[in-house]
């Protein structure tokens, strides 16, 4: 086991023993333990996805358990496995994945799983974007992708209309968005654009989209010796442009993480860019027109746009702990489990019901013969922007850096000194990159070998 994994677990709580399976002859189910990070209401329709799973055989049981946010059920994971009673299966965030690879025998790959098990999915239907942020650099699947969303652009129409801009037509270039910003203002719009997720949208989406690495190795995928590659010219460029929207009154900026998910919702801006998943919000309590578009790109950028790359979570099998494993029944429960979840028609209901992407091509075609796109317009987007470009390349198919959750930190509190004057984008770069690669290198020297 690295030491990084263990040392994550902090004075987190020694987690409760897993129930030990009864004997064949009382021809009880195996059951399986799983730890989950979605609150209510996703929690109770991912829990609704696990009874319908429990109902449809009865060799195998599995028990969900909310175990509080992404991070905290991390680290009640990593408790757990110190404590030899880890779950079986937990829910972990995309940027929790390289912890998870470096974290040796504590985990069970799916491709080996499944293998053991005698079980068959077709990670080939899923897409690029989604397979590959959860695959080792030989393609081989090591967590099993669940929900997942992107980041999309989502405007209001009638200020649109107030600015005399279309409607219908959203800005495509990070050029024609600022002269969208600079109309907006002069309409009377006090703050005309806003991001969540100032890290996930407006530096690793803006890398990616370009086709440029936000370090190297493949942004991590190819070892654990990665550096930080984000103080390149398009970096600076954007966040030098960030930096003057904000001085001129054309960019507010909201907070970290999801703090801004409601300025758009209350009409306090006139655009805003974050987790595919507002749109849900949006409709709850939006009460005016708007509309939904892809992330813009620089229109004088070769290669671009690509694909964007996905946030949310996937599912990590897990070994008991230091001092024991699980038996072949436990395995085989869960791939079950797993080939259950990875019916086209159980994901395109989830993707329907929640406003996460589909996570297989089969599901987009299940929701689109249902006639879903047509009745909701705007949800197609997020898929054709993962679907853009085709395959995905190493800089496109996500990330795989160890302590990432510190280095998203990191990156947000060097904007934050931007966007108060203290830094232009040139020295924010500069300090992401320094302040990153020490984090990168104990990351390293904990997990080597």
């Amino acid at each position: 086991m690295r030491r990084r994994f263990l040392a994550q677990a902090g004075l987190a709580a020694a987690a409760i023993a897993a129930t030990r399976t009864r004997p064949a002859a009382a021809q009880a189910p195996v059951e399986i333990q799983f730890w989950h990070g979605l609150a209510q209401p996703l929690g109770g329709q991912l829990e609704e996805i696990v009874a319908g799973f429990n109902a449809s055989q009865s060799a195998v049981k599995v028990v969900p358990s909310f175990r509080g946010s992404y991070p905290e059920t991390m680290v009640a994971a990593i408790a757990a496995f110190r404590a030899n009673a880890a779950p079986h299966v937990v829910q972990m965030f995309e940027v929790g994945t390289g912890t998870m690879m470096a974290a040796g025998r504590a985990v069970k790959p799916v491709h080996e799983l499944l293998s053991e098990a005698g079980v068959s999915i077709d990670f080939n239907d899923y897409l690029p974007a989604v397979r590959g942020y959860y695959q080792a650099s030989d393609g081989r699947q090591m967590s099993m992708p669940f929900n997942s969303s992107t980041a999309t652009m989502f405007y209001n129409k009638d200020s649109f209309k107030r600015a005399g801009l279309d409607p219908e037509v959203a800005p495509k270039t990070w050029e024609e968005l600022g002269e969208a910003l600079k109309k907006l203002k002069a309409a009377g719009i006090a703050n005309p654009m806003t991001t969540s997720w100032p890290a996930w949208v407006q530096v690793e989406q803006v890398l990616a989209i370009h086709n440029m690495p936000l370090a190297s190795l493949g942004n991590g995928f190819d070892g654990l010796g990665a550096s930080m590659q984000v103080n390149n010219p398009l970096m600076v460029r954007h966040m030098n442009n960030l930096i003057a929207w904000q001085r001129d009154g054309l960019f507010k900026y909201g907070g970290r993480d999801n703090a801004a998910d409601s300025l758009l919702p209350a009409g306090e801006v006139s655009i805003t860019m974050g987790s595919s998943s507002l749109r849900a919000r949006l409709l709850r309590e939006a009460r005016f027109a708007w509309g939904t578009a892809m992330l813009p790109y620089y229109g004088d950028v070769a290669g671009a746009p690509r694909n964007s790359i996905i946030g949310g979570a996937s599912f990590w099998a897990l070994n008991r702990g230091p001092q024991g494993g699980r038996s072949a029944a436990e395995w085989k429960g869960v791939a079950e489990f797993y080939r259950y979840l990875s019916q086209p028609e159980i994901d395109a209901k989830w993707h329907m019901d929640t406003g996460y992407v589909p996570v297989r091509r089969a599901s987009y075609q299940v929701a689109k013969s249902q006639g879903f796109y047509e009745k909701n317009p705007g949800t197609e987007v997020a898929i054709e922007q993962l679907l853009r470009g085709g395959e995905t390349t190493p800089n496109t198919r996500g990330i795989r850096l160890g302590g990432y959750v510190e280095i998203r930190n990191i990156i947000q509190e060097e904007m934050e000194k931007s966007f108060q004057g203290q830094q232009n984008g040139q020295q924010a770069m500069e300090a992401v990159t320094q302040r990153a690669n020490t984090v990168l290198r104990n990351f390293e020297r904990q997990n080597r070998g």
